[in-house]
């Protein structure tokens, strides 16, 4: 199967539904991430087909459970992920793409600009610093893919959260194992699990758990 058919199967089955100048998008997204890759390390996964799956599509997980528009946050975003096929998935998103290492932030702003995309900003910067960036408004959206324990990432996300936002932790199988042994923390901090999904990859039966936080209003 060509890989663009196989790409829209693959959406489709975890209800995702993207425009056909997205999944062209897509497609030279990953071709780019895998160009890079032979030069500055970007990605284990040098498989054309399971770059698809693996790193496009387990991004696009999140979409069905995000709001249609508003800011996001993706925090330790490496080659861009989930950030830049969010916003190619969806154009209305204003999202800042961080991370720590410049090569990964060199690599997102060349996409960018072959893109021509607006309404997206890629930081060279630690987050832990993010807090004294007056120009970052507090996020609606919160978002990490395979990056930190779950204690840290909430710490992380705390200042930069707007009132009413959310915090999305992408993790593996052992996602609801994780959100246990954070119980005391999570009351403690004032997070709030609202929603907990259990999901498979389409093609590699992958299992992966999205843990969806707010904060509690006192």
């Amino acid at each position: 199967m060509p890989d663009r058919a196989l790409l829209e199967e693959m959406l489709q089955q975890i209800d995702v539904v993207v425009s056909a100048r997205a999944l062209d998008e897509l497609l030279w997204f990953r071709d780019e991430l895998l160009r890079w890759n032979k030069k500055i390390n970007l990605t284990a996964i040098t498989d054309p087909v399971s770059t698809l799956e693996k790193h496009l599509v387990d991004s696009l997980t999140l979409l069905p459970y995000l709001d249609q528009q508003g800011t996001i946050l993706d925090m330790g975003s490496g080659g861009g992920f989930p950030s830049i096929p969010l916003k190619i998935a969806r154009s209305s998103y204003k999202i800042w793409s961080v991370d720590a290492v410049a090569k990964k932030i060199a690599f997102q702003k060349h996409v960018i600009r072959s893109l021509k995309v607006q309404g997206f900003t890629p930081l060279h910067a630690r987050l832990e610093d993010l807090p004294c960036h007056n120009d970052l408004a507090p996020f609606d959206m919160v978002v990490t893919r395979a990056f930190a324990p779950l204690k840290d990432i909430l710490a992380l996300a705390k200042p930069l959260l707007a009132m009413n936002g959310i915090v999305v932790a992408m993790k593996g199988a052992d996602g609801l194992a994780e959100l246990a042994e954070s119980e005391q923390y999570l009351q403690e901090d004032g997070f709030h699990c609202q929603r907990t999904v259990k999901l498979r990859l389409p093609r590699s039966q992958a299992k992966r758990t999205l843990l969806i936080f707010s904060q509690e209003i006192s």
